[in-house]
């Protein structure tokens, strides 16, 4: 179900309901808080921006954190970042990630960046990537995603460079952010075998010189960051992931119902 700027999301056997609730956004507080108590909804997502101040912050936390398909609860936020990747000691239940970040971790597994060979939590040991985004809704959840996956991952903004890695050997449990003083793209696009872009402005084209022969090149901007000539330089290039990311959707609507379920006690 949706509201306005809001969808509310409820499994059926065959498939997902979907149901669009459309309100004033002076009335968006008291139908999120009405929906959080509503047993036929099991999911809830609301379109943002709204007011584009920090009320828009506010009325992220009122989603119930069983009904947030959109892992944005502070308590799925605090875990992504902290590297804590269950919600229970049992480490049955799974917390809840941000879906198009998530949606690129699927696309990289997909694509066999993932080592499968290297422990769980380990699988991008060796990797470094760059991301062209440092947005708190798609860029920086990424960069810490995949860093707290082993990978060293290089965080491009207008403000600069920042390097996020587990440390020397990946030995610390999760991310630390490092300012790089002076950084270009041409400092780290050179090193970088993944390179993830992610610009919304339509005048922004990534600078293909600057890439590794045979690097993997993701789009997830809804503008095109890569010109043509990518695929000359890069072996693989996957120019959106859209469709991945309302699969992903789904996925964490199903991960929600299933971590109501009570835990088996031995």
């Amino acid at each position: 179900m949706v509201f306005s700027e809001t969808i509310l999301i409820s499994p059926i056997f065959s498939g997902f309901q979907f149901s669009l609730r459309e309100v004033d956004r002076e009335d968006l507080e008291g139908h999120i808080l009405a929906a959080n108590e509503d047993e036929k909804v099991d999911g809830i997502i609301v379109y943002y921006p709204i007011f584009n101040s920090r009320q828009d912050q506010y009325l992220q936390q009122l989603i119930d954190v069983g009904k947030d398909v959109e892992g944005l609860s502070h308590r799925y936020v605090f875990n992504m970042y902290q590297n804590i990747r269950f919600l229970d000691e049992h480490k049955l239940q799974k917390s809840i990630l941000p879906c198009t970040p998530l949606a690129i971790v699927k696309v990289l597994e997909y694509l066999k960046v993932y080592s499968t060979i290297l422990p769980y939590g380990d699988r991008l040991f060796g990797h470094s990537v760059t991301i062209v985004n440092r947005s708190e809704v798609v860029g920086r959840p990424l960069a810490a995603l995949l860093a707290n996956d082993g990978a060293s991952v290089y965080s491009v903004d207008v403000t600069g460079v920042q390097q996020y890695t587990r440390g020397e050997g990946i030995k610390k449990s999760r991310h630390d952010v490092v300012d790089k003083d002076g950084w270009t793209l041409e400092d780290c696009v050179p090193l970088s075998d993944v390179v993830i872009s992610g610009v919304p402005g339509e005048d922004f084209k990534f600078p293909t010189r600057l890439l590794k022969e045979g690097a993997i090149c993701i789009n997830f901007s809804t503008e095109k960051n890569f010109g043509p000539e990518v695929k000359d330089k890069a072996s693989i290039y996957v120019p959106a992931v859209g469709k991945v990311t309302i699969i992903v959707l789904l996925r964490n609507l199903l991960r929600i119902v299933e971590n109501r379920k009570p835990l088996c006690n031995g």
